[in-house]
Formats: structure tokens, C-alpha cells, sequence
């Protein structure tokens, strides 16, 4: 069985999401700072970001995948186009059913409404021996770290203060955390924890 591994991109001052979440600003105001290493930084960043959609299945809760908050818009299909990065099965934290969306090269969202757990039994029987990887947001990782059920948690800091909106770590102040690596470049440092149990 491989491991749960948690990617997620935060600022110094440890949000991962600015304020005011919505479909302007998927990631709050300001916080399109956090991911800008990933398109500003491509090469320099190459092998992380090849290890972040490296595993055999994802899960991700439901502000990671859609603006909305209610009942479905079934003309939404993710912030990523026809083609999401994941070329895999992607589980949705959410309270409201939805079919499953196959997408083009490989990616599969399944809607899980039964929580956590759930989702992680379904998401460790589709990757087999590979890597389950908990893809955000900040809430969903929260969820995740309460529940004893990362192995290894990857943050990707941004040099950005962003001051308000969803910090990482509220309400986890008991996790263990071992540093193994880091890297870095102008506009982040990566740093890879093993979480211990």
C-alpha cells in the first residue's frame, strides 16, 4: 500500500487561500501569489510539480473543485478544463450527490457525500500500491491531518503575506511533524514532512 501524501501551497504567514473565496478568485484575494512558482517557474519547479500529480488517486473537497456552495451547477466540470491534470480517479469531498464525470486523459471525478473515511477507502482500493495524494484545500487537509491520516505532508511556501482568509494549520496544534527535504527558488520553498503517529 503506498502513502497519503498532502501537497498544498501556503504563505509565510500560513494561509492557503486568501479571503473571499469565489469564481474571480478561486483561491481568495491575493492568493493567486501561492501558485505563482508553478506557472512563472515551470522548469525550475519541474520535478515537484510532476511529484504533485504523481499518485494513483486524489481527493480534493468540494471548494477545490467549484466555486459553489448549494446543489450542483451540472455545467461545471472543475477549474481545469476538458483535460485536469490528475489522469486518475478524483474523489469530492461534498454534501450534495452528483454522477461521477469522466474527463479527457484519464480523469474521473466521483462525488463522495458519506465523509472522509469514505473517501479515503474508495481512494486507497482504486490506487492499489500506489500513492493516495489529498490535493486541498486548506479544509479538507485540516480534516485529514485531525484524522491521523497523512503520512507525509509537502508545502510549497510562498514568499506572499497574505494576512486573512483559510490558514492551514487552525485547529491542528497537536500534529508531529519531521522534516526530510527542501528546496527552493525565488518565489517558493519546499519543504517535505514526514507526519508521525
Amino acid at each position: 500500500m503506498g502513502l497519503v501524501i498532502c501537497d498544498i501551497a501556503i504563505s509565510v504567514d500560513g494561509f492557503s487561500a486568501g479571503p473571499n473565496q469565489s469564481l474571480e478568485h478561486p483561491m481568495g484575494v491575493g492568493g493567486d501569489q501561492l501558485s505563482r512558482w508553478m506557472f512563472e517557474q515551470p522548469d525550475e519547479n519541474a520535478a515537484v510539480i510532476e511529484s504533485i500529480v504523481d499518485a494513483g488517486a486524489f481527493i480534493m473537497g468540494r471548494n477545490m473543485f467549484s466555486p459553489g456552495r448549494d446543489d450542483w451547477d451540472e455545467d461545471w466540470t472543475g477549474w481545469w478544463g476538458a483535460d485536469p491534470p490528475y489522469h486518475g480517479p478524483v474523489f469530492v469531498l461534498t454534501h450534495y450527490p452528483r454522477d461521477p464525470m469522466l474527463m479527457i486523459g484519464g480523469t474521473t471525478f466521483f462525488f463522495v457525500t458519506d465523509g472522509i473515511e469514505s473517501a479515503m477507502t474508495q481512494a486507497r482500493a482504486a490506487a492499489g500500491e500506489r500513492n493516495v495524494s489529498i490535493a486541498g484545500g486548506a479544509n479538507t487537509a485540516r480534516q485529514y491531518l485531525k484524522a491521523g491520516l497523512i503520512d507525509e505532508l509537502r508545502l510549497h511556501i510562498a514568499p506572499a503575506v497574505l494576512g486573512a482568509g483559510e490558514r492551514l494549520f487552525d485547529g491542528v496544534a497537536d500534529v508531529k511533524l519531521e522534516q526530510v527535504s527542501s528546496t527552493s527558488s525565488s518565489l517558493v520553498t519546499h519543504v517535505n514532512y514526514r507526519v508521525l503517529h
